[in-house]
C-alpha cells in the first residue's frame, strides 16, 4: 500500500487532530466551492471524521467558517508583512503590499478573494461578514499607515485608493485570468503613491 494512501483522512498514519483536519477540508472546499455551497457532509467526508466531531470542536458550520476565514487572514498578514519588512524605503514598503498579492496571485489554484466570495453568499451579522469586515479593515489600516510613513499628505485617501486597487487586481485575477497582474497592480500603485507624493 503506498504512503499517500496509508496517510489518508481518518487513517493511523494521519497525525493531524479533528480540528485540523476539518479545517483543512473546510479551506479546500470552501476556497474551491463556496461556502455556502459546501455542507456538512462534504466536510465531515473530506476530513474523515464524525459528525459530532464537528459539533464538538466549532460547534456549528458557521463558526467552522470563521475559522477557515481567520486562518486565511492570519496567513495572508504574516505574508504581506514579510514582505513589507524586507524593505526600509516607505515607497518601497507600500510597494511591497502588492509584491505580496502578486506571490498569492502565483499560487496554483488561485480562485479571487476568499472573503470577497464568502461575504457575497452570506447574511449580515454572519461569521463570514464579520471576518471579513475585520480583514478589511486591516488591510486599508495597514496601506493607510504605509501611506503616512511615505509622507502622504493625505494618507486616508490615498490608502482607500490603494486598497481599492488591491480589491480590483484579485478581481481582474479571479474573473479576467490576467497573466500580468502582478506587475499591473504594482504599477498602478505606484502611480498613485508617486502622484500623491509629488
Amino acid at each position: 500500500m503506498s504512503t499517500t494512501a496509508a496517510a489518508g483522512p481518518g487513517s493511523a498514519t494521519d497525525r493531524r487532530t479533528v480540528r485540523e483536519r476539518l479545517l483543512d477540508a473546510a479551506n479546500e472546499l470552501f476556497y474551491a466551492e463556496g461556502v455556502h455551497t459546501v455542507g456538512i457532509d462534504r466536510i465531515i467526508e473530506r476530513a474523515g471524521v464524525a459528525k459530532a466531531s464537528l459539533y464538538s470542536t466549532y460547534g456549528s458550520k458557521d463558526e467552522l467558517v470563521r475559522a477557515y476565514l481567520s486562518g486565511r487572514h492570519a496567513r495572508i498578514q504574516a505574508r504581506i508583512e514579510r514582505h513589507v519588512a524586507t524593505h526600509s524605503d516607505p515607497r518601497e514598503r507600500v510597494l511591497a503590499v502588492f509584491d505580496a498579492q502578486a506571490e498569492q496571485f502565483a499560487v496554483p489554484g488561485y480562485r479571487g478573494c476568499a472573503f470577497a466570495a464568502a461575504a457575497a453568499e452570506s447574511e449580515p451579522g454572519s461569521a463570514a461578514v464579520e471576518e471579513t469586515e475585520a480583514y478589511r479593515a486591516w488591510l486599508l489600516g495597514l496601506l493607510t499607515e504605509l501611506a503616512r510613513e511615505a509622507g502622504a499628505s493625505d494618507a486616508e485617501s490615498l490608502g482607500r485608493r490603494l486598497h481599492m486597487v488591491y480589491d480590483g487586481a484579485a478581481l481582474a485575477v479571479r474573473m479576467d485570468h490576467a497573466p500580468t497582474a502582478g506587475d499591473d497592480v504594482r504599477a498602478a500603485a505606484a502611480t498613485l503613491l508617486d502622484a500623491a507624493l509629488a
